[in-house]
């Protein structure tokens, strides 16, 4: 029969059987077009805002949205060819202050371009972030960004070319945020700063104030992160024509209670020997070093200066204030996602890449050593 339209009206849907009604369901683009006498065509174009649609036909197709719950599916419009205007960013762990203000940088931008941001964590699960990777691949991320150092392994590093590649080939881009770059031709872009140039103005900082035993304490070796710090610190000793104790150099977690677990130790069994000055590999490290030596009896700076790395809000809020090396990390966060815009289009040729700055931050926790006992 005839519709008031003249259009034919539409057959009724049979009824589900048992198995389609067990459990929740999703309303779907077919049933949204039905309760709304349109066709699916014109839904898509409705959600997707990339085609004229008369006013009442635009209110049709909403309130049977709204009616029936619908949810646009990512995966099927992805399917279609459309981008999800979405942003991932991997971390080790949202909760270190380093990570949450990188990411806090990212969201901040993303939004302000319109972009929904993923933050996903691989709470230092080796291989975390190539799982991560592929399965924001699978969801057609605009970007994803990749924050923290790498793993020193060429092996590593070759089937994260290889991801960054399948990234590129569909229009999406791989961002490195405070690691090295891969190998030339690989579609990567990269956010950095100077870790090793950082270290070693703030070795050579100490060292001006007369320190000529400075204890190394934390981050753990495979990083490119510790890596590069450990060069800038034995680079200021070398500019000096000091040599370095390697007893002085203990490497380990980028964590407060690493700092202060090997601190305390090193102080109860003398296994570095005597020292005058503690560069904590980051702020948490520090911090945990301040109190391993306030519980021995030392006091900070009196008897023993502390320095750390990255100017977390942690840095200026314990007594004595923290020196360390600042580290603008939301900047570093927003240029990551403004990178990964300004890359979208091209499939290969040169990569991006943006240097942001580092300078030493002098507070409250060091000072020259104290003078030798007559």
């Amino acid at each position: 029969m005839p519709t008031p339209q003249g259009k034919p009206s539409r057959t009724p849907r049979a009824p589900r059987t048992p198995r389609e009604t067990d459990g929740p369901k999703r309303a779907t683009v077919q049933e949204v077009a039905e309760a709304a006498g349109v066709s699916t065509a014109t839904v898509s174009r409705v959600l997707n805002g990339n085609y004229p649609v008369a006013t009442e036909t635009r209110r049709k197709v909403e309130q049977a949205v709204r009616t029936l719950g619908y949810v646009v599916n990512a995966h099927a419009r992805a399917l279609a060819g459309s981008r999800t205007r979405t942003v991932g960013i991997i971390v080790q762990d949202i909760i270190d202050p380093f990570y949450t203000f990188i990411a806090h940088g990212v969201q901040r931008q993303a939004a302000e371009d319109g972009k929904l941001c993923l933050v996903c964590s691989t709470y230092g699960v080796v291989g975390g972030e190539l799982d991560l990777i592929d399965a924001l691949h699978e969801q057609r991320a605009d970007a994803v960004i990749l924050v923290g150092g790498g793993v020193d392994d060429p092996a590593y590093r070759r089937k994260l070319a290889d991801r960054a590649r399948a990234l590129g080939r569909e229009g999406s881009w791989l961002v490195l945020c405070g690691r090295p770059a891969l190998e030339d031709g690989v579609p990567a872009g990269v956010v950095d700063y100077d870790n090793t140039g950082g270290a070693h103005a703030i070795t050579e900082y100490l060292l001006g104030l007369g320190h000529r035993r400075i204890l190394y304490v934390g981050g753990p070796e495979q990083l490119s992160v510790h890596q590069a710090r450990v060069a800038g610190f034995r680079r200021a000793h070398a500019s000096r024509g000091l040599e370095v104790d390697e007893r002085l150099i203990q490497p380990g977690a980028f964590s407060r209670r690493f700092g202060y677990e090997r601190v305390a130790q090193l102080l109860r069994d003398g296994s570095a020997g005597e020292f005058t000055a503690v560069f904590g590999a980051n702020d948490g490290v520090a911090v945990g070093a301040m109190q391993a030596l306030r519980e021995a009896g030392l006091r900070v700076p009196r008897d023993v200066s502390v320095v750390g790395y990255d100017d977390i809000p942690l840095a200026a809020e314990v007594t004595p204030a923290l020196t360390t090396v600042h580290l603008p990390l939301e900047q570093m966060g927003r240029e990551a996602v403004r990178l990964a815009v300004a890359l979208r289009g091209e499939s290969d040729g040169p990569t991006g890449t943006r240097h942001v700055g580092t300078h030493v931050v002098i507070r409250d926790s060091t000072a020259p050593p104290p003078a030798p006992a007559p």
